[in-house]
Parts: C-alpha cells; sequence; structure tokens
C-alpha cells in the first residue's frame, strides 16, 4: 500500500480517492467499496471484532481512505511503512453538520436495501469511532479533533500531509511526487449528492 488516508469520513475521502485514482495510485478502498462489494462487509466485521484479515481486506488496493480502514490508520500505518499519510481535514462544526445531515439522517433510509451486515457495519463504525455517542455535536466534534491530534502526533512530519481537498491538486501531488494533472480537482459526493452517490454505488454504479 502507497498511501493511508487517515481523515475521519465527510472530510472530502471520496474526492481524496478519486484524486489518488487519477494519479494512478489506485484503486484505493472507500466505504463505497464496501457497498459494491457487501460481501466484504463481514470481513471488516471480523476486524473490528479485532481479527483482521488485512490480505482479504486490502489486497490488490494500492491506497485506503474513508471508513472502514480509517478505523486502523495506527495498525496500516505499522503495517506499511513505506506508505504516506494523508489526514483529510474540515472545519469540525461544518465536518458535524455533514455527519449529520447524511450519515445519521439520510443514511439510515438510503441503506434500508443494503444486507443486513452492511447496515449493521455502518452503525458500528460511528458507535465505535464517537464512543457510541454520534448524536451528541459536541461528543462528536471532541472526537474528531482528539482524532486529528493523535494521527498529527504519531505519523513523522514527512510521512503525513495535512490535507483540504478545496486545496487543489498541487499540495498532493507535491507531497507524492506526482505531475499535477491538467484537470479540475474532483470535488465529489457533498452533502447534496450524498444519496445519489449512495444509491448508484449499492447498485454497482
Amino acid at each position: 500500500m502507497k498511501v493511508i488516508g487517515a481523515g475521519f469520513g465527510r472530510t472530502g475521502t471520496l474526492s481524496l480517492k478519486t484524486a489518488l485514482e487519477r494519479l494512478d495510485l489506485g484503486p484505493c478502498h472507500h466505504m463505497v467499496e464496501v457497498l459494491g462489494r457487501p460481501d466484504d462487509a463481514d470481513l471488516w466485521h471480523d476486524a473490528l471484532d479485532g481479527r483482521p484479515d488485512w490480505p482479504a481486506l486490502l489486497t490488490g488496493y494500492q491506497a485506503a481512505v474513508d471508513w472502514p480502514s480509517v478505523c486502523f490508520w495506527r495498525e496500516l500505518c505499522d503495517l506499511h511503512r513505506d506508505a504516506k499519510v494523508v489526514l483529510t481535514v474540515r472545519d469540525p462544526d461544518r465536518w458535524y453538520d455533514s455527519v449529520r445531515n447524511t450519515f445519521l439522517t439520510v443514511a439510515p433510509d438510503l441503506l434500508a436495501s443494503a444486507p443486513p451486515s452492511v447496515r449493521r457495519l455502518t452503525r458500528r463504525v460511528l458507535e465505535r469511532e464517537f464512543d457510541g455517542l454520534p448524536e451528541d455535536r459536541a461528543a462528536a466534534i471532541a472526537r474528531f479533533e482528539r482524532h486529528n491530534a493523535e494521527v498529527r502526533a504519531a505519523i513523522d512530519p514527512g510521512r503525513l500531509l495535512i490535507f483540504e481537498p478545496a486545496q487543489g491538486w498541487r499540495p498532493l501531488c507535491a507531497f507524492l511526487g506526482a505531475p499535477v494533472p491538467d484537470e479540475p480537482f474532483p470535488h465529489l459526493n457533498d452533502t447534496a449528492s450524498f444519496p445519489r452517490s449512495v444509491a448508484e454505488h449499492l447498485a454497482g454504479g
């Protein structure tokens, strides 16, 4: 694995996935991969239960971003010591508004047709990452900020890029030693397009 995304969901992780794949650093794992490959959900449940099978989960991927892999950022960084780490960040209040308006409101209805293991995985990830309190705004923001601080403290600065997708290609490409593409940086999966994105990936799109 060449790139590990350490940022929580709703910090531009789908945009980062798409950008990495455009830079020939794909395929890149993201929660949308689980929506399109629901059998993998059981393997992620095993990982959350302390029995990760990384070859089964991530062989063939050059990068991983977003949940559920972010639950294991420490383990993945230790396992792939040459991989670079990208911490996507966002204003904490705007981040929580995005979480509330996607995962906590529309996502349960959108996932109603998904296999039970996928629905349970999304809930387990949120409860694990937010100490069981994803609906508590103050607690969730405190957890988000603590997570970002933990990544900054744990990863050598030369291996870490703190990145906001609004910054575009240049900081990401400079960090990865890649040429800047002659096209706009992808900006995907905002709150308005979230339902369409989930539906497309559930349908295998």
